[in-house]
């Protein structure tokens, strides 16, 4: 009999003993390190900019965790470092996940994306203002980089028809995704969205992808209701190759930069600015909105009318009166202008 066989025969008993204490230890610190870390019921979300660490990293998780699994993470944190190096990010904890699986998680910065939804606005700087409240970066960052020309020829634009690469609709990005890779997001979804069939109805109209969002935009500012938005659209159309003035209100507020106003008047429309089209001719220098898609449809696939005038209804439904003569014009305007006088609209 070895020296081996016989000292394990020996020792039988006390070696079965210290495997099971060691089992019973694993276990215990696998159920430790798994503990689920949520108290309650629902998703998490938490939320890490360069400003946390990991004191303000416990401060989130506190209020949502229970107190043994919390205790198990800072434990985990100090042993695999991450108390040393927080990573910034979205991060999702959902009921059941355990301790270790969070830290892990959060370690390796594998982050939960977003969904950024980017909405209609009348303007690029708004627009920043309502990304920011979604995203890591703030509106600042944003404006600074689309307001760089530099930046802007880059990429094919300039500083007025870089907002034509913004399409409303829901987007999945990081939450700290760097404001340049997000202006790169947004072109490539814009080119996706420019397809060969949308680029060769903009080329038959002898307009430019940019053109067309600009016109849409106008469309977009006179009108929320879609069943018009081609009618209007062939309306703007027929001016522009007429070589007359657009002369729509919209452009008026966009010019004034006041986005509320219900009613305009003539002074107004001798507001000196490239985007006034009662005093410049043509399109604007960009869009006056962040043009939807449908708007840009409408555009595209524009109906063929001989309207050349448009007025609000005077039942204030938000459609329109169309004339193809500036009497029939008038005769429209004056009923609009009679109920507006009539509800006391200034």
């Amino acid at each position: 009999m070895s020296k081996i066989t016989a000292f394990l025969k020996r020792y039988k008993k006390w070696l079965t003993g210290c495997g099971i204490v060691v089992f019973v230890i694993l276990a215990a610190l696998h159920l430790y390190c798994h503990a689920t870390l949520l108290k309650g019921e629902e998703d998490v979300h938490i939320y890490l900019d360069e400003n946390d660490n990991i004191d303000s990293v416990y401060a989130k998780l506190t209020p949502v965790s229970s107190s043994g699994a919390l205790s198990a993470y800072k434990m985990l944190a100090g042993v695999t470092g991450y108390d040393r190096h927080v990573r910034t990010g979205h991060y999702k904890i959902a009921p059941g996940e355990g301790a270790l699986t969070v830290l892990r998680r959060m370690k390796n910065g594998v982050q939960t994306p977003i969904q950024l939804v980017i909405t209609p606005t009348w303007t690029k700087e708004m627009l920043c203002g309502k990304l920011a409240t979604q995203l890591q970066c703030d509106s600042a960052a944003l404006v600074a980089l689309i307001n760089d020309n530099t930046w802007c020829k880059q990429h094919g634009y300039d500083t007025a028809t870089i907002a034509t690469i913004f399409l409303p609709d829901s987007y999945e990005v990081w939450w700290n995704i760097k404001p340049e890779a997000l202006m790169e997001r947004m072109i490539k979804e814009h080119d996706t969205f420019w397809d060969s069939g949308r680029r060769a109805k903009a080329d038959a109209l002898q307009l430019t992808p940019e053109q067309v969002t600009t016109l849409a935009s106008i469309v977009d500012g006179e009108t929320t209701n879609s069943a018009e938005k081609p009618t209007i659209a062939g309306l703007y159309y027929n001016r522009m190759q007429k070589d007359m003035l657009l002369q729509a209100d919209p452009t008026v507020k966009f010019a004034l930069q006041k986005f509320d106003l219900r009613r305009i008047y003539n002074s107004m429309l001798r507001t000196e600015s490239p985007y006034n089209t009662y005093v410049t001719k043509g399109l604007p220098p960009g869009p006056i909105r962040i043009a939807t898609k449908d708007a840009i449809d409408a555009v595209l696939n524009m109906h063929r009318h001989h309207y050349l005038y448009m007025c609000a209804k005077e039942d204030f439904s938000g459609t329109h009166n169309f004339a193809a003569t500036y009497a029939e014009h008038q005769a429209n305007a004056a009923k609009y202008v009679k109920a507006l006088n009539e509800r006391k609209i200034r």
